[in-house]
């Protein structure tokens, strides 16, 4: 499209069963008030990013802004999406850093610096995928990482990241509690946009238990400034960190083609054309990030929630959205109440948040109804999840692979040779029996009719192998 939205209809009403496509919007007020909540919605996973790394919070919030721009004009307006902080980095990062957010130690310039030309080589490698995507096709995605493979890499990253979680709760494991049960508690009493937020409502109840606790130190924010510029710092690079950070390029490939799949069922429209751009503007993204100091992106289910629930899916409400993260980066007040929460509600949201990351794969598996009586299956999922969760580490040389590296290209191996080995061999796989078949059918459907962001996802997606 052109840049320039048409006005949908009067600009105020949306007719039942109408929906606001990319290319159009309501009236400014309307799009305004809809980008600013994209802005709360992404809030909570975003920021605890950083706070999980020891990132400066200013400066990610900065990126996002920058690479959700880059994103809509690199897709030329037609993808709605925010491209916030990716957890899919947080452990590789970790890695090179050795940063434990509450650990008392601030995070070292230098080995954030290395941590961010990690975060280079993978939006490099993202970047490259896109652009093959967007002249070959992604059919050759789906033969290499078919849904049994996709689920097991987008859950091994989420359950190797659970010590991490587990060393913030046991600092301050009173507020952990009540930072969950707020999430929990929100996430059961609410439905719609209220429910999308329980992760942002659940930290500001746990932050308010910590102030009562006296766990929060409001010091740094007196000294800081009303207005100014992120704090950007240059990258470095050590090519034996690149088997930490270019397998979790997988998991971003997943997660873009995920969300275009997604915005598709929604819309009513093809979006699988725009898929080498999505992945190609994250990757670039990413790049910016890593070279100023940001985390790397990714897009963003929390503002699928959004779309959900006030059915405007235009891209002016996106523009909104990454100009008001922009101008939230420039105030460093802002950014220093935001790093002064305590790794007691970090620890709580993030046994919630990498728990969801996990359990997003077995719904991959869910949704495209993975049969695990195949033990090709069984076995690529066993020993991937196994490796992550255990943390595997094998060095070779200077380089050293690790949990989500070993797990990721571990699964996507262990499929394809096995699978390839009981073809040529003519091995039987017995398939499921007819009552288990009909028990995961009528799990499925109930599943759809409990959750209708669900349904849509499965109406958008094929079942594949």
């Amino acid at each position: 499209m052109a840049w320039g939205w048409k006005l949908h209809s009067d600009g105020i009403h949306i007719k039942p069963g109408e929906v606001v496509q990319p290319d159009e919007r309501m009236s400014w007020p309307i799009t305004i008030s809809i980008g600013a909540q994209h802005v709360v919605a992404m809030f909570g996973a975003t920021f605890l990013v950083p706070l999980l790394t020891g990132f400066d919070p200013s400066t990610t919030l900065f990126f996002t802004g920058v690479g959700t721009l880059l994103f809509l004009g690199i897709t030329s307006g037609r993808l709605p999406s925010y491209l916030g902080s990716s957890f899919a980095l947080i452990a590789p990062i970790g890695a090179v850093t050795g940063y434990v957010a509450g650990g008392g130690k601030a995070l070292d310039p230098a080995k954030q610096a290395l941590a961010q030309g990690g975060i280079i080589s993978a939006g490099v490698a993202l970047a490259i995928v896109g652009l093959v995507v967007h002249f070959a096709g992604a059919g050759w995605i789906d033969h290499v990482m078919p849904p049994v493979v996709t689920g097991t890499i987008v859950a091994l990253i989420g359950f190797n990241l659970a010590p991490a979680a587990w060393n913030n709760v046991k600092q301050a494991p009173v507020t952990a509690l009540c930072t969950i049960l707020a999430v929990l508690l929100v996430t059961a009493f609410f439905k719609g946009i209220i429910g999308r937020l329980s992760i942002l409502i659940g930290v500001l109840i746990g932050y308010g238990v910590a102030c009562i606790r006296g766990e929060v130190n409001f010091s740094a924010i007196a000294d800081a400034h009303w207005v100014g510029t992120p704090a950007f710092q240059a990258p470095s690079f050590d090519v034996k960190y690149l088997g930490l950070f270019v397998p979790v390029v997988l998991v971003l490939i997943a997660e873009n083609i995920g969300h275009v799949k997604s915005v598709s069922a929604m819309t009513g429209r093809d979006m699988d054309p725009l898929t080498g751009r999505a992945l190609f503007s994250d990757g670039i993204s990413t790049i910016f990030a890593g070279f100023g100091g940001g985390s790397a992106t990714t897009t963003y289910a929390e503002n699928i929630g959004v779309m959900a629930a006030t059915r405007v899916y235009s891209t002016a409400a996106y523009v909104v959205a990454g100009i008001v993260a922009l101008i939230l980066s420039m105030l460093p007040k802002f950014g220093q109440i935001v790093a002064t929460i305590p790794e007691g509600v970090l620890g709580g949201a993030a046994t919630i948040l990498y728990g969801m990351i996990g359990m997003l794969g077995v719904r991959i598996w869910v949704q495209n109804r993975v049969d695990f009586s195949d033990p090709v299956n069984l076995n690529t999922a066993a020993v991937a999840l196994v490796v992550a969760i255990a943390n595997y580490t094998w060095t070779v040389g200077d380089m050293s692979f690790e949990g989500i590296a070993l797990g990721s290209f571990g699964a996507i191996i262990i499929y394809h040779v096995m699978r390839a080995i009981s073809r040529w061999r003519g091995t039987t796989i017995e398939p499921a029996s007819p009552a288990s078949a009909r028990a995961g059918a009528e799990l499925v459907q109930g599943e759809l009719e409990r959750d209708p962001f669900l349904k849509e996802d499965q109406e958008g997606s094929t079942s594949r192998d």
